[in-house]
């Protein structure tokens, strides 16, 4: 699904809502995530809208996008992946959507969300790395 239809669906299905979440990520990431925000219409689950930002001089064959939704007292409440998003040009960026219909997402939950994992093209090889600690200390409430 592209973003615009993720989008058209949000805006034909009831009143759009729009909230922000919080991206982590690896230091040595091949990608980046940018402009994400979280799309919510009256009806159907929310859609994680972002760019995804190659910041190497290879095209990657594809990368996956990780979303954990946390309680605002910072217990992790679900995780989800997805996986395949397909080839990502050198130095370009990619809009792209991830439909959030792992578990109910409450106005009060904070959702993070990061790229953990990338191919380069022709290559067998993935870079990983596991964001989950980053995303817990992201996602811890904020002391007064």
């Amino acid at each position: 699904m592209t973003a615009f239809a993720a989008w058209v669906m949000l805006v034909l299905a009831g009143t759009l809502f729009e909230r922000p979440t919080i991206v982590v990520q690896a230091p040595d990431s091949p990608v980046r995530l940018e402009r994400v925000t979280i799309l919510s219409g009256a009806d159907g689950p929310p859609v994680l809208l972002y760019a995804a930002i190659n910041k190497t001089d290879e095209e990657l064959e594809q990368f996956t996008v990780i979303a954990y939704v946390f309680a605002a007292d910072g217990r992790l409440k679900a995780k989800q992946l997805a996986p395949g998003r397909r080839t990502l040009d050198a130095r370009s960026t990619k809009y792209s959507t991830m439909v959030l219909d792992g578990s109910p997402i409450e106005p009060t939950d904070v959702v993070v969300v990061g790229v953990d994992q990338a191919q380069r093209a022709g290559s067998e090889l993935w870079w990983r790395s596991d964001l989950q600690p980053a995303a817990i200390a992201a996602a811890q409430p904020k002391k007064p």
